[in-house]
Formats: structure tokens, sequence, C-alpha cells
């Protein structure tokens, strides 16, 4: 398959800050085809980001531990969460800020985060299956499990043995 022009182009001018910052702000993810040395441009990247917040996947490893960077993309879509670096995981406002887009990425955070109730349940909230990643702990909180089942029946096999047999979970399967 040929190459679209303005890859053509991005690739010939890879190196032009100035061409590369025009480009990045009409096609975010032209940033893929800039240079390594503009990849890790902060302006760049944010003028890519702002087009485009799945363009994150191309900036520098860096720029992926730069929390302005991130959250820029992850408050807009959510799951370019996966792309934060270890620095941003204990980072509970900027993985709340993906929450609110996707439960899904509730995945990519670690046991604290997922130990945690406040992310548990925006996340069981957004996208009840998720439960399957909580903590031990919050698998067996019942207001956890009544978010859970209420958005999606199918995550009942998650919660714990005990709330499969709580009255209140029990009740919310039988309606509809």
């Amino acid at each position: 398959m040929a190459k679209e022009q303005e890859v053509i182009e991005m690739e010939k001018n890879a190196t032009n800050r100035e061409y590369v910052l025009k480009q990045v702000a009409q096609k975010g993810a032209l940033l893929e085809f800039a240079s390594d040395e503009l990849k890790n441009d902060k302006e760049v990247v944010l003028q890519a980001i702002k087009n485009n917040p799945e363009s994150l996947e191309f900036a520098s490893d860096l720029l992926k531990q730069d929390r302005e960077i991130v959250y820029e993309s992850v408050r807009q879509i959510g799951w370019t969460y996966c792309y934060a670096k270890e620095n941003l995981l204990n980072d509970k406002e900027l993985l709340m800020a993906g929450l609110k887009c996707t439960g899904q990425i509730l995945y990519f955070a670690n046991k604290p985060m997922r130990d945690d109730k406040e992310v548990v349940l925006e996340a069981v909230k957004n996208k009840g299956i998720i439960v399957k990643y909580a903590s031990s702990r919050l698998k067996n909180d019942i207001d956890v499990g009544i978010v859970a089942v209420t958005q999606d029946k199918k995550c009942f096999e998650f919660l714990s043995e005990s709330l499969k047999q709580n009255p209140k979970i029990l009740e919310l399967l039988e309606k509809s």
C-alpha cells in the first residue's frame, strides 16, 4: 500500500520543528513520523495530543512520565492510561480522569488503586464487568457489588461468595 502524501512529507521534514508542530496540530497521529527529538518536545507532543489524544502512543518514554502530557490524553479518552509510566501509577486524580471515560483502564491500575473504593466504584459504574480486577476486599464490598451488578449483571460471577448470597445482590439480579 502506498504511503499517504502527508506521511511522506512528514518523514522528509521529521526534524523541522515548525513544520512538525503545524502538522500535528492538524493531525496529531502524524507525531509517529516525527524525529525522536521532536517526540520528546513537550510543546510538539501536547499539540499532537490536543488534536488526537491517541498520539500519546508516539511520545517519548520521557514524556510518558510527564503528568501534564499524560493527563491531557487520559482525560479525553481514558484508555491511553496504559501508556502512563510507573511514576504516574499512584496518581489517583489521573486514574480517576481516565475512569470517567472508560472503566476498562482499571486493568492497568496498580494493586493499591485496585483496592481504593472510590477508584473501583468509578470503574464499575462505567463498566461493571471490570470488577474482576478489583481487590478481593472490594469484590466483597456491598456498595461495589450493587453498582457493578446494576451496570452489568454478568459481573456477578466475579463477586465474592458472600456477596453472591447477599439478598440485595440477588434482588438486583432478579429484576429485568
